[in-house]
């Protein structure tokens, strides 16, 4: 007989029996097909949500700069008043400026991408201060550095009364964080006091080459106080700032005075903090003081509801040495109404306003279009739905039977080989280990109760598969878009470093009153959209309250039910540019301004969002979008949903050329959108009258109310090809072909 333990030589029956027994213990219930399934999931699952991210969040034009921050995407704008208590937005006060590609001029008029187009790369540009010599004005501003990731002191000048800014970079820039550029004059010098409290101290810099060239001239006050402002007021100069770093100070409500002059030395305030309360409150500074009817007022930032939410103003009463009183007073600031579709939208906390020569107010003001923390916000809700969709991928494993476990007995503490002392004295003291090992195999048995409930064998488990398939993908790109789809905002696209706005117009009558409401709630928050006019062709128009509108809205009442009302001239009409939209068609923001930066570009031209291709030989037949994707071309643009410039196209539709046209408009109340093709393309010597831009999706609102005017195609088609037939004896042909994929935009696919 041969004893078992005489067999032990290496590779022999033991080691193999030691093997299987090893697999067997660690695979515990199914470990390895686990392991085996969360492997494959997580590769296809990142696969899939690889190509959802490059696909709907990649950035082609990819540059240093303007990058998303934690700290917000800040950009200025710039306002005008006859009072500090009247000022309004640069686009209320139509200033035209033809080369700036801005009809009119509207704010933000600097931001983070035109400080990195002149060579200094920027994620943001906030606190700006001016600075007036005649009739030049010059903007000191904080840049956040991309690449150091610290603030930096930039410079802009404008010579057309801050309708357009020429950068001049960056000048200055220490080792440390810079901001608040607070820029002041002195017996003849020119001083720049920024805020640079990570230093630990604060610095009095004077202009040796205004406005490049700087030099430390001392460090007036070894504090390191945040956003401070020296004024003179009655006979002494004072200073005014917030130290962060004093005892029991509630974050952004102190704020404490010094005076002497400003080259120091500065004595403190004999109350000093003069505030050390709650942080909605202002009393970290705003901004510049400013002097109006003999009256001075401190400008404070709210920072309750979130960082920088608001700034209020507040009239100094009583400034000495041993007292300080101040009472809040209305500021009147034009408050956004498109919420993050505005550039301002979210939060503004700082501004400077000061009178030019003119006797003209001017101001300029910071804003961000999203909340303090919201990257951080976003980042957490959609790491929470990517976790949400592992456990979707979890219980795909129990129905499919690779996960018969969801946590291993083997990695409770009783299966544990080698255990300490302190293992032990663990389980006698609480029995805590027991009811671990309790609690994990129940939760192994929903495995079991699972796959018994919903077989994947079975209709309904097989459909519950699919749910939680199609569910898990959803959450997963949801998820994604929260980390990398940015804040949601529907940004303007500026042309030349310039923004501008445009007037919608819709003609409708009284049966589609449905569609126009969500049309009007919808179009409003697109960022470029100035004013909604409303033609009303028939029937009793409804009240403007009815309306959910973020901007003015003007219903324009029309005498006779005519198609020719669309192109009417409107002497009310303050912008350049239109959009004649549908009022039954909907699309997203973002497309809308895509389109507005092409017509920007192409001002002569028609920009639109539906292209037809009419050509020859043979009658002239009018056909719908696909026969032009089949030619690869266009000639014509419906402007049912079109950009154009109101003054030159509305006068070429309503001249006497065109009357012939306008009653065949009449009398078959069909065909405007293509007269006014026509009359573009006879009006133009030579190169495209048109231009396409592809929305991502539409579609007809009408079709849930019944209300479509060509509900019957081929009837409304027939009708438009004796438009073409009679327009082309008018007027002669369309335009020569226009490819698609013609721009390097890649708008036109």
């Amino acid at each position: 007989m041969v004893s078992t333990q005489s067999v032990g030589v290496i590779g022999g029956p033991t080691e193999k029996t030691q093997r299987l027994r090893w697999w067997r213990v660690h695979d515990n219930g199914g470990v390895s097909s686990t392991l085996s399934f969360l492997f494959v999931s997580f590769m296809v699952f990142s696969s899939i949500g690889f190509l959802y991210t490059y696909t709907m969040y990649k950035n082609p034009n990819y540059s240093v700069g303007c990058e998303e921050d934690s700290e917000g995407s800040w950009s200025i704008g710039v306002f005008y008043g006859d009072s500090p208590f009247s000022l309004k937005p640069i686009e209320t006060m139509n200033v035209w400026k033809n080369t700036s590609a801005a009809w009119p001029v509207a704010n933000p008029i600097v931001t983070c991408g035109s400080v990195t187009d002149s060579g200094f790369p920027s994620n943001f540009v906030a606190d700006p201060f001016l600075y007036v010599q005649g009739d030049v004005l010059y903007l000191f501003f904080e840049t956040k550095n991309s690449i150091t990731m610290q603030g930096d002191i930039g410079v802009a000048k404008s010579i057309d009364n801050g309708a357009s800014w020429e950068q001049l970079g960056v000048v200055l820039d220490e080792e440390w964080h810079l901001s608040y550029p607070y820029v002041f004059d002195y017996n003849d010098q020119i001083y720049m006091m920024p805020e640079g409290s990570k230093k630990g101290d604060l610095r009095l810099y004077r202009a040796v080459n205004f406005p490049l060239k700087w030099e430390l001239e001392k460090v007036i006050l070894k504090r390191p106080l945040i956003d401070s402002f020296i004024i003179k007021y009655e006979s002494r100069y004072y200073l005014f700032g917030s130290d962060h770093t004093r005892v029991s100070t509630k974050k952004n409500g102190e704020l404490e005075i010094w005076y002497s002059s400003p080259l120091g030395p500065w004595k403190p305030h004999k109350k000093n903090p003069v505030y050390n309360t709650d942080k909605e409150t202002g009393a970290r500074n705003g901004g510049r003081p400013f002097v109006y009817n003999k009256n001075v007022y401190r400008l404070g930032q709210d920072d309750g509801e979130t960082y920088g939410k608001r700034v209020r103003v507040f009239k100094i009463e009583v400034l000495t040495p041993y007292n300080y009183r101040e009472v809040e007073v209305e500021f009147g600031l034009p408050k956004p109404t498109k919420e993050r579709n505005a550039w301002n939208g979210a939060r503004s906390h700082h501004l400077d306003t000061q009178q030019l020569p003119s006797g003209q107010w001017i101001a300029v003001s910071d804003g961000d279009r999203t909340a303090s923390g919201d990257m951080s916000h976003r980042f957490i809700i959609g790491s929470l739905l990517l976790f949400s969709t592992g456990l979707l991928v979890l219980i795909m494993g129990m129905l499919l039977g690779f996960v018969r476990c969801i946590v291993p007995l083997s990695w409770c503490p009783h299966n544990i080989k080698k255990r300490t002392d302190a293992f032990f004295v663990w389980e006698r003291s609480s029995h805590l280990s027991s009811r671990v090992r309790q609690y994990c195999t129940r939760l192994n048995r929903l495995t079991a109760v699972l796959r018994c409930k919903m077989n994947p064998k079975t209709s309904l488990g097989r459909f519950a598969f699919i749910v939680i398939l199609i569910g898990s993908i959803v959450l997963m790109c949801v998820g994604l878009g929260y980390i990398y789809g940015g804040s949601g905002a529907r940004e303007p696209y500026s042309v030349d470093h310039h923004y501008s706005q445009f007037t919608l117009l819709a003609m409708t009558y009284d049966a589609r009153l449905w569609n126009l409401k969500w049309y009007i709630q919808h179009y409003s928050r697109c960022s470029s959209v100035r004013e909604i006019v409303v033609i009303w062709n028939k029937g009793m128009p409804p009240d403007i309250t009815e309306f959910d509108s973020a901007v003015p809205v003007r219903i324009r009442v029309e005498s006779k039910n005519s198609l020719n009302n669309r192109f009417k001239l409107d002497p009310l009409i303050k912008t350049k540019a239109v959009l004649e939209l549908d009022d039954d068609i909907m699309m997203s923001c973002d497309y809308i301004e895509r389109g507005f930066k092409v017509w920007r570009q192409n001002p002569d031209r028609l920009v639109g969002f539906y292209p037809r291709l009419v050509n020859g030989p043979g009658p002239l037949t009018y056909r719908a979008e696909k026969h032009a994707r089949k030619f690869n071309g266009y000639n014509m643009i419906l402007t049912g949903a079109a950009f154009m410039d109101h003054r030159a196209a509305f006068g070429l539709y309503w001249s006497e050329e065109a009357r012939v046209g306008r009653e065949a408009v009449d009398e078959l109340f069909n065909c405007e959108d293509v007269l006014m093709n026509f009359l573009y393309v006879n009006a133009t010597s030579s190169g495209p009258t048109v231009e396409y831009v592809k929305p991502s999706w539409s579609f007809d609102t009408s079709k849930f109310s019944g209300v479509a005017i060509s509900e019957n195609t081929q009837s409304h088609y027939r009708v438009r090809s004796k438009c073409l037939e009679k327009f082309t004896e008018l007027y002669g042909g369309l335009s020569e072909k226009v490819e698609f994929k013609r721009r390097k935009d890649g708008w036109d696919m």
